[in-house]
């Protein structure tokens, strides 16, 4: 395994880490579905075991994983490991009866029940969840405050901001400060990271790290699933009726999963190893984070991890989603 610092500071992560919000399991926040099917803890416990065993020091979670039960569950399998590793979370998705996610005392109180679920005296990395600070941004000055603060009182080592769109992050950064970006990057997806987005020119500019979610597509550049046969998911799983899975979007990418199979080999190893070492060519990444229902699934991602692309492979990639 090889390590990447972050931002501007001394922490090193594992290039490839772990996602934690599968092991919430079926999840809803206000009404809507927020999570994922649910986990058997002792297959995580196992995965878990194994990804540190081979080198993976850092986990990233969020109090609205399974609304806390993501975070207890980790706490559990680590025991007293816990303190070392490098544990992340967030704050914003879980309002509680909180008018806003992102009120001052709410984040203090979901940071202090984070730490009680993780079983951790401080959060190694506290990002704010999504980039809506409320009407005209009413939150964000309060909600920046209290989370320097807390690294201040050393609840917090750094802090991170994840949001969804360039506008977002362009608006945060230069107020926020963050030591850590966190959003969704794949080969299919590269609005955040590739040279001409505004986003990586403040990375840039500013020494931030990335940390990459849905690395492999949620299995879609995996060749996990078929034109012929779209998944279906439980309701309170956030994949239900997302347009990615089906059949119109899975006969579209089918061509391009061939040409990768036939460059770099149609075995899921071979596929994992182009999804993850792509964006792990790029100089802001810190880290990906691909989730994990099983052993199976870690072993098929860490499978990838000394084996990087070279630049022709890196543009072959980009050439083949760019088409």
């Amino acid at each position: 395994m090889k390590y990447r610092k972050l931002g501007k500071s001394d922490m090193e992560v594992s290039e490839i880490s772990l996602g934690c919000w599968t092991m919430g399991g079926l999840n809803w926040v206000d009404g809507q579905p927020n999570g994922w099917a649910n986990v058997d803890e002792a297959e995580v416990t196992k995965a878990i075991n194994y990804a540190i065993d081979n080198g993976v020091n850092h986990f990233d979670n969020a109090d609205v994983y399974g609304n806390g039960r993501a975070e207890r569950m980790l706490a559990r399998i680590l025991g007293e490991r816990t303190n070392d590793f490098i544990i992340a979370t967030k704050i914003g998705w879980f309002p509680g009866t909180a008018k806003h996610a992102f009120e001052p005392q709410h984040i203090r109180h979901q940071c202090e029940q984070s730490l009680i679920n993780l079983n951790r005296d401080y959060i190694d990395l506290y990002y704010f969840h999504h980039g809506d600070f409320g009407d005209n941004d009413e939150y964000l000055d309060d909600a920046i405050d209290v989370m320097y603060k807390l690294r201040e009182e050393g609840k917090v080592r750094l802090i991170g901001q994840s949001a969804y769109s360039n506008e977002d992050f362009t608006k945060l950064i230069p107020k926020v400060k963050p030591d850590v970006l966190q959003s969704y990057a794949n080969a299919m997806e590269t609005i955040f990271i590739v040279d001409s987005s505004p986003t990586r020119r403040l990375m840039d500019k500013n020494q931030i790290s990335f940390i990459a979610f849905r690395p492999v597509g949620q299995g879609l550049l995996l060749d996990k699933y078929k034109k012929e046969s779209p998944p279906t998911f439980e309701n309170g799983d956030h994949r239900k009726g997302l347009d990615r899975f089906s059949a119109e979007k899975l006969s579209d990418l089918e061509p391009k999963l061939e040409q990768l199979k036939e460059k770099f080999g149609s075995s899921i190893n071979d596929l994992a190893r182009a999804a993850l070492q792509y964006l792990l060519h790029y100089p802001i990444m810190g880290a990906v984070i691909p989730g994990f229902r099983n052993l199976k699934q870690v072993k098929i991602n860490l499978s990838a991890m000394d084996k990087p692309l070279t630049d022709a492979e890196f543009k072959f990639i980009n050439k083949v989603f760019s088409s």
